[in-house]
Formats: structure tokens, C-alpha cells, sequence
């Protein structure tokens, strides 16, 4: 199976040099790789404290391992913190922001051995940690033979991975290379189990720290208290197509909320469109300055939402419909209740069931749905329970940082 996964990682390479130069993901890449050795050694080389390697696939992966770095440069100073990244959209988010806490930023190299081999010689990390999910056979091998303890956070698996059909053995073995995993949930601590791999431990999800944080340090916008005034808040992040649908019927029937939409793609043909549907005044961020008053504001930036959260009484999350959920944790943290389409990939995302268990957050299919949801969020009683459920289901789900870099620590002493 090596050898056949070998060759589909060369031959991606080798196809995706053909779009260097276009702006595609798949161009950019390529693209942003580009001299990634030379100023990685750069890097190194007026760097020689031992380094914590993290790797995510893209920003959500950033976000929980971000309080697992916070922790780690906590109790471990003496570490420099370099964090890799596979996908363009994540490392050009990342990379463009000054990031606490990380010493270097830089694109994984195309998982070929040579590659891995090149990358690892040059960083030379003390200690590797990847991020749920995206787990690059070579560059984790490579580790393992260079003794670099490899550690796997915020695992959560799903019995349809590959790990554990009956022909996975090449796959399992990825896992096996880890001297600890971290996982989110019982059932993934049962699945690895089933497979022979026992050096596991539940720590939670590390998102409840991070969404904790943010919403103690959310950013205070005084043109956005003003627009809002009095009034209840229906806050809609990460709106798509569908989401709208379901949402605009209610936008245009109920006065008695003020809105503000986030749009998953800052579109302004998207968000016009939605405008021209919408029967009261709306208008843009961008010409939120302008004294125009409007019961609907359209976000047509980006950065923003996870404070946007503090002005809300409810949340709509969107993405249900469509590609994945957006963070639902985040809306909780403020201890408001949630409310999201119907998942399509339920099990990738494991939270959304656990909010609708704990009272706070609700599923709906339809416009008639989503209406009455609302309807019942009005009762006072009803509205402060979901409210209450929401901040419990936060605050007994932190410090799975601390429980992870504790545990790093023991197993570092003992080895």
C-alpha cells in the first residue's frame, strides 16, 4: 500500500505544478510552497531553542490547537512553537495576523518522502503534535524514526475511516506512530481500541477552550450597539444559499428583531440578491458610517463574527444544508441558544447533537420549523433554560488544554 500511496502523492505534485501561476486553490498551493525550505532553514537558523511542532489541515484545525500552544508556552517557555499548515485559505488567514504564541508559520510540503525528509531534517522539532485529522503518512513516519514523540489532539473518528475497514492496515499504521492520542469523545477511545491501539486519553475538545477565550476577549463594536439599539438580536453567521432561504420568510414577517447576516462567502452579488428578497431596509457594514438607519446588516467583511455573538439573543449557524456546520461552540460561549438546518454529516459533527441533548441548541428543516423554534424562544422560561444549558455545556467542557500538556509532560519525564 506504501508504494501506491507514494506514487498518488508524486503524481498530485506533479499535476498540481501545472497550476502554479493560476489563482486556484489548487495554483495557490502550489505557489504558496514555493522557496518553503530555504525559509524554513532561514528560520532555523537564528532559532535554536527546541521547537513544538504543531501541523493542522486549515484555520478550524488552527483554532483547537491554538489553546493547546497557549499551554504549552505556559508551562513549557523554554519551547519555540513553529505551526505548518496544508491548506492556502488557512495559511493565508493565519500568516497575515500576528499569531501569540508562534515563533514561525509556514506551508507542510507535498507529503513525499523526500519531502518529509527535508522538512523534518531541517526543523528538527523536539515534540510533534497534529490536529484531529489530517495526518500525512510520510511526514509522521519520518518522525517516528528520527524518536520524535508524536502526539494526536482533539482526535474524533468515525467507523467509515479507513482506519478501520478490513483493508486499513497502512492506514492504521499512522495511527499506531503516535505515542499518545487525545481524543474528543468515548467513542473514538472505543473504535482505536478495536483496532489495537490503546495509548489514548479523553480530553474534550479543545474548541471550549478557545471559544471561552474569544468570548472573554471579544472586540466591542460601538456603531454595531447603535444599530441594534434596544432591540432583540438575530445574529445568522456563515449564512449560505440555503440558510437564507429558510431565514429570509421570518426576516420579512417579524419587525420585533433587528438581524445581522453574516455571509459564509463575502459575496456582494450574493448579498444584494439577498437584499432585494428582503422587504425592510437593509444595508452593508461598509456603509454602516453613513447614518443610514435598517432593521437588516449585512457583514461584507471577514474577522468579525465571532464578536458579532455578544449583541445576539439567538444564533443561526448555517452550512447544515450544505458543505459542514460552522462553529456552533462559538454563539455558545456567550450562553445563548443555537439554532442550525438539519446536518446532512452528522457524525462530523458531534457537537451539534450534544447541544440539542443539553437544551440548547435546536435543528430545523423548514421555514415553518425555524418559525416555531423562534416562537418558543420567546416564552421567558423557556428562553433562560436554553440560555442556562448553553453556559453549562461550555464551562463543563473546559481544560483539555491543561489536561494535554499535563500529560505531554508526564510522558516526556518518564521517557
Amino acid at each position: 500500500m506504501k508504494p501506491i500511496y507514494d506514487f498518488s502523492t508524486h503524481l498530485f505534485s506533479t499535476l498540481a505544478k501545472i497550476a502554479t501561476g493560476t489563482n486556484s486553490k489548487l495554483g495557490k498551493l502550489v505557489d504558496g510552497r514555493e522557496n518553503l525550505f530555504r525559509k524554513l532553514a532561514e528560520f532555523r537558523k537564528n532559532f535554536t531553542a527546541p521547537i513544538a511542532w504543531f501541523h493542522v489541515a486549515s484555520l478550524g484545525e488552527y483554532e483547537q490547537a491554538r489553546p493547546v500552544i497557549a499551554e504549552l508556552k505556559r508551562k513549557m517557555p523554554e519551547y519555540g512553537v513553529v505551526v505548518s499548515f496544508f491548506s492556502p485559505s488557512g495559511f493565508d488567514h493565519v500568516s497575515n495576523k500576528s499569531q501569540s504564541d508562534v515563533d514561525f508559520i509556514t506551508y507542510l510540503p507535498i507529503d513525499t518522502p523526500r519531502n518529509a525528509k527535508m522538512f523534518l531534517g531541517i526543523l528538527q522539532p523536539a515534540l510533534a503534535f497534529f490536529v484531529k485529522y489530517d495526518l500525512w503518512a510520510n511526514h509522521i513516519f519520518t518522525a517516528k524514526k528520527m524518536k520524535i514523540p508524536l502526539f494526536l489532539i482533539s482526535a474524533s473518528m468515525r467507523t467509515d475511516q479507513i482506519y478501520f475497514k478490513v483493508y486499513g492496515g497502512f492506514f492504521r499504521k499512522i495511527l499506531e506512530s503516535f505515542a499518545h492520542i487525545f481524543t474528543q469523545n468515548r467513542e473514538t477511545i472505543d473504535l482505536l481500541e478495536g483496532v489495537g491501539i490503546g495509548c489514548t486519553t479523553l480530553t474534550g475538545d479543545t474548541r471550549y477552550d478557545r471559544v471561552k477565550q474569544i468570548s472573554g476577549d471579544s472586540k466591542d463594536f460601538p456603531e454595531i450597539k447603535a444599530f441594534v439599539e434596544d432591540k432583540p438580536v438575530l445574529v445568522v453567521g456563515s449564512a449560505w444559499e440555503e440558510d437564507m432561504d429558510l431565514i429570509l420568510p421570518f426576516i420579512n414577517t417579524h419587525s420585533e428583531y433587528c438581524y445581522i447576516v453574516a455571509p459564509h462567502d463575502i459575496n456582494v452579488q450574493a448579498i444584494e440578491k439577498w437584499q432585494k428578497r428582503i422587504v425592510r431596509k437593509s444595508i452593508k457594514y461598509s456603509e454602516i458610517g453613513k447614518n443610514q438607519s435598517a432593521d437588516v446588516l449585512f457583514i461584507d467583511n471577514i474577522g468579525m463574527l465571532s464578536s458579532l455573538y455578544q449583541y445576539a439573543r439567538i444564533a443561526y449557524i448555517g452550512g447544515a444544508f450544505g458543505k459542514g456546520l460552522h462553529n456552533i461552540l462559538e454563539p455558545l460561549a456567550y450562553g445563548i441558544p443555537v439554532v442550525f438546518g438539519n446536518l446532512q454529516k452528522v457524525t462530523k459533527f458531534p457537537e451539534a447533537e450534544i447541544s440539542k441533548n443539553q437544551g440548547c441548541g435546536f435543528s430545523v428543516s423548514t421555514e415553518k420549523e425555524f418559525e416555531e423554534i423562534m416562537g418558543e424562544l420567546e416564552d421567558p422560561e423557556v428562553y433562560q433554560k436554553a440560555c442556562s444549558s448553553a453556559e453549562k455545556l461550555v464551562s463543563g467542557n473546559l481544560g483539555s488544554a491543561a489536561k494535554i500538556i499535563q500529560s505531554v509532560m508526564d510522558q516526556i519525564k518518564k521517557s
